[in-house]
Order: C-alpha cells, then sequence, then structure tokens
C-alpha cells in the first residue's frame, strides 16, 4: 500500500468571496463578484457570496475546526477590496486587522498560512474606472496591494500565491 511522504503536508484552500461573506462590512468596496452575483440569471437561485460561510465573522471557530482535522496548511485569498476598497490609495485598516488576527490564529494553531493575493475578485472600482486587467496601469495598482500585503504580513506568511488559475482570468 502506498503512503505519503513523512514531509507531506496536509492543508486545506478557500477562496475570500466563497467563503468570508460580509461583503460590505468595516469599509470593504465591491468586487467584480459582488456586482456580477446581482446580474439576474447569472448565478444558479440567485446566490451571492453576502453571506457565505462568514468566515469574516467565525475564522476562530473555523481554525478550531481545521486543527481538529489534523490540517497544517491553510491557503486563502485577501480580498483586494477589503484592504483597498478601490483597488488604489485608501487603505482599509479594519480589512488589514481582519486578515492580520486570522493569520495570528492559523499561527497559533501551528496551520500555515500559504495566501493568495488574487482569487478573481477585482476590485469594482478598478473595473469601471480603468477597464480591470485590460488597462496595462493595472500592474502599478497590483504591486501596490502587493506591497501592502507583504509589509504587513510578510513578517508571518512566507508563502504566496500571485494569481489563482491566471489561465481562466485571462480567457473567461
Amino acid at each position: 500500500m502506498k503512503k505519503f511522504p513523512e514531509d507531506f503536508i496536509w492543508g486545506t484552500a478557500t477562496s475570500s468571496y466563497q467563503i468570508e461573506g460580509a461583503s460590505d462590512a468595516d469599509g470593504k468596496g465591491p468586487s467584480i463578484w459582488d456586482s456580477f452575483c446581482t446580474i439576474p440569471g447569472k448565478i444558479a437561485q440567485g446566490e451571492t457570496g453576502n453571506i457565505a460561510c462568514n468566515h469574516y465573522h467565525k475564522f476562530k471557530e473555523d481554525i478550531q475546526l481545521m486543527k481538529d482535522m489534523g490540517v497544517k496548511a491553510y491557503r486563502f485569498s485577501i480580498a483586494w477590496a477589503r484592504v483597498m476598497p478601490t483597488g488604489k490609495g485608501d487603505v482599509n485598516e479594519k480589512g488589514i486587522q481582519f486578515y492580520s488576527e486570522l493569520i495570528d490564529e492559523l499561527l497559533k494553531a501551528d496551520i500555515e498560512p500559504w495566501v493568495t493575493l488574487y482569487h478573481w475578485d477585482l476590485p469594482l472600482a478598478l473595473q469601471l474606472e480603468e477597464d480591470g486587467w485590460l488597462n496595462k496601469n493595472i500592474t502599478n495598482h497590483f504591486s501596490e496591494y502587493a506591497k501592502l500585503c507583504f509589509d504587513r504580513f510578510g513578517d508571518r506568511v512566507k508563502n504566496w500565491i500571485t494569481l489563482n488559475e491566471p489561465w481562466v482570468v485571462s480567457i473567461l
């Protein structure tokens, strides 16, 4: 019978839009998913991520469940619009605080945080005002956002994923 190697790390993964909820709480700006889900007929039964699993309010309970399962790594995404509501400029300190507390709780539970910077939830303002990923200046905005994340969380996060499934973002 084949076994996993001794150094195999059991983990789990989520995306901010699919799990956090609190879509407009504490200064979070809207994302393209927040907008897209309001278009009739686009999403089955008109579901949205407005509440989702309510991870934003229940992350400590969720981390305890992960710990109880023996999870050693958790890949989650940071909602760009939660930490920079318009995708550039102003920083939402309450959003920063949420992710900082999430990371601290993971480390306290001996679960290694793996962070995805972009999991399909571009701040809506960047899409409407600057044509999103089609604008060459998006790289400057993304760089500013990434630097913010590295500066605020890089002392505790060692593993970063830049884009989740870039093929899907670029083709679909």
